[in-house]
């Protein structure tokens, strides 16, 4: 978390004062969280299927250069071409299952908590495939793996960043959550105002979606 504490001072700080200091602290992307939306999706559409580039993503004699016949070696193949652009943004793809001419893919790490996960898949990782196996009638996310979503859980997350709230004279309560909904909602109240209680949102929200994949959305009220 993004907290500048000058303890050593005789005082305690949670960011920057400056607005520039500020501004500067929010641009960064912490670290294990998915840049900005639609990245590696972008990255993914426009690279040239067999071609390396940029990134070096394999060599054009490694590349399918022709239509592929449906296994698990040559789902991989594909997606081999494809994993350098995830893990650029901190994620990654797994094969969960082959059902017939359905494949189950994982999105991990950034990209599996990414809110534009679901456009990552369409718009990347399932057109390519389509192109170079099209025997391959439906490609699907699979949830990723995550503890279960419970309200003793969420409070763990939230005892985390209590304290630093409480230096900036704010707080946070578990309101409502909706844990056996298809797209699970967690809401929050908010004590407090301030450029500081507003980055201490955005962290929350990341810190609960990184430990509870299963969260479609946080709510602040």
């Amino acid at each position: 978390m993004a907290f500048v504490g000058a303890t050593a001072l005789g005082a305690t700080s949670l960011l920057p004062t400056s607005s520039a200091a500020v501004a500067s602290t929010a641009a960064r992307p912490a670290a294990g969280v998915c840049r900005p939306p639609r990245r590696a999706a972008l990255r993914m559409q426009q690279a040239p299927p067999s071609t390396a580039g940029g990134a070096e993503l394999v060599s054009t004699s490694s590349a399918p250069s022709s239509v592929l016949p449906l296994t698990l070696a040559n789902v991989e193949t594909v997606l081999d071409e494809l994993r350098p652009y995830l893990m650029a943004d901190g994620g990654n793809v797994s094969v969960a299952e082959i059902d017939g001419a359905t494949v189950r893919l994982a999105l991990e790490g950034a990209c599996g908590s990414c809110p534009s996960s679901m456009m990552t898949m369409k718009m990347g990782i399932e057109r390519r495939l389509l192109e170079a196996i099209p025997e391959i009638e439906e490609v699907c996310q699979v949830e990723p793996a995550g503890p279960p979503l419970t309200p003793e859980g969420v409070e763990g997350v939230l005892n985390e960043v209590r304290p630093f709230l409480n230096v900036a004279g704010g707080g946070i309560e578990l309101v409502k959550m909706t844990p056996d909904s298809a797209l699970p909602v967690v809401r929050l109240k908010m004590q407090g105002t301030g450029a500081a209680i507003n980055s201490v949102k955005i962290e929350i929200t990341q810190r609960l979606k990184r430990n509870f994949p299963k969260i479609s959305q946080v709510v602040f009220e």
